[in-house]
């Protein structure tokens, strides 16, 4: 018993050592961890270049010409003869107010312009009698003459034939100026009826522009007046109007620049504007420089400009706000890197650099102006840095990455 006892104690002994070896065999042979892959990232060069600098100010669509149009008499409103919103031809009926009491004042002024043709007629009959009564009493007075002096007649018929004479003329010169009279009555009432004509005319309310017509603030049957409200707009749209307000120091630098008057209308023939709509899209056509005002607001300090911009169709309406941009100087070698490569953080901003092992850095840098989908870096950055535009979520300080290259997307600027 004890021999076989020991001999399976012998037996288990080998068969654990066994089996402690295949484990340890068999953990030798399992395959070893993973190792992550570098995370892949799009970089991009630092750029350096020239690069225009924009001026960019809050502007307000206008049309180049806005006329009121309002009633010049007063009278009841009966018909509108536009469609809203559309487009208008100058003279093209607009409204019409109730002619009827201008028609009789006409006929009644018309009425006094005949009467006072026939009191001219009359007069001049009357200058034609007066002138031959006068002519009589004239040979009378000549031919009494001489027989006074021979005393075939005595000095009394003489002189009644001079003061008949005399009467004569006096009635002659009446005559005339009563003709005179008449002449300033005729072209007194002549503009009566030219007023009267006119008031008929004005109650035919007509576009003085080509233009795009408002919506209509005078409703049919109402009551409208010259010193009422305006009966609508007629707007001239193409070209259309911005207006928009550069600081003082702006103009100031403007003119330092351009320090004689030639220099400045040169530089304003070359200014090319542009349209960003309130979209965020830009205007297609481009603008060009119109007027400035003769002040700086007091209250603003800022003076108001104006440009024109082509609008074919009348897509653009006055009402509308935008900015306008335009190149103000050009930065020379500038550095440029993806608006997406720049985070910001409380107020910092900062960019993920590729070194040549491919190991990132996080550096911090000065931004400046943006140019389309570029950002000009001021410090922090040199020339042909790679620097993380797209994956920046990915990286961390010293990790290293797969680079791409980036393929950038045109911005709309």
């Amino acid at each position: 018993m004890k021999i076989g006892s020991q001999r399976n104690r012998v037996v288990a002994a080998f068969c654990l050592s066994c089996g402690w070896l295949l484990a340890v065999d068999g953990c030798s042979r399992a395959k070893p961890a993973p190792v992550m892959a570098a995370p892949e990232v799009e970089v991009a060069s630092v750029e350096q270049r020239d690069i225009p600098v924009y001026g960019e100010w809050i502007g307000t669509l206008d049309g180049m010409v806005n006329a009121e149009i309002r009633a010049q008499v007063s009278g009841y409103l009966l018909q509108q003869h536009y469609v809203e919103g559309s487009f208008v031809r100058r003279g093209q009926l607009l409204f019409e107010i109730d002619p009827r009491p201008f028609q009789v004042v006409l006929e009644q002024e018309k009425g006094q312009l005949a009467q006072a043709h026939s009191q001219l007629l009359e007069a001049n009959a009357q200058v034609l009698r007066a002138e031959a009564n006068y002519g009589r009493t004239e040979l009378d007075v000549n031919r009494y003459t001489p027989l006074a002096k021979q005393r075939a007649i005595t000095d009394q018929e003489l002189d009644n034939a001079v003061q008949t004479s005399l009467a004569a003329k006096a009635e002659l010169e009446a005559a005339k100026a009563r003709v005179e009279a008449a002449k300033a009555a005729i072209v007194a009432a002549e503009a009566k009826v030219a007023s009267a004509e006119l008031n008929v005319g004005f109650t035919r309310i007509l576009s003085p522009i080509d233009g795009i017509a408002g919506i209509a603030r005078g409703q049919i049957g109402n009551l409208v007046s010259p010193t009422g409200e305006s009966l609508t707009t007629v707007s001239t749209v193409d070209p259309i109007k911005a207006y928009f307000t550069a600081s003082e120091q702006e103009y100031l630098q403007y003119v330092r620049d351009n320090p004689s008057e030639l220099q400045r209308q040169a530089r304003e023939r070359e200014i090319v504007l542009e349209l960003v709509l309130s979209d965020g899209s830009v205007y297609p056509r481009k603008g060009k420089f119109f007027v400035a005002d003769r002040e700086v607001s007091v209250q603003t300090g800022a003076i108001r400009l104006a440009g024109l911009f082509p609008n074919p169709g009348n897509i653009l309406r006055p009402g509308q706000y935008g900015r306008v941009r335009a190149v103000t100087a050009t930065r020379k070698s500038a550095l440029l890197v993806p608006q997406r490569a720049i985070t910001e953080l409380q107020g910092r901003y900062q960019v993920a650099v590729v070194r040549s092992d491919n190991k990132v850095s996080i550096r911090q840098v000065k931004v400046g102006d943006r140019s389309g989908s570029m950002w000009v870096i001021e410090e922090g950055l040199s020339p042909g840095e790679r620097v993380v535009a797209e994956g920046t979520q990915k990286v961390r300080p010293d990790a290293v990455v797969n680079p791409k290259p980036f393929v950038s997307v045109p911005a709309t600027q």
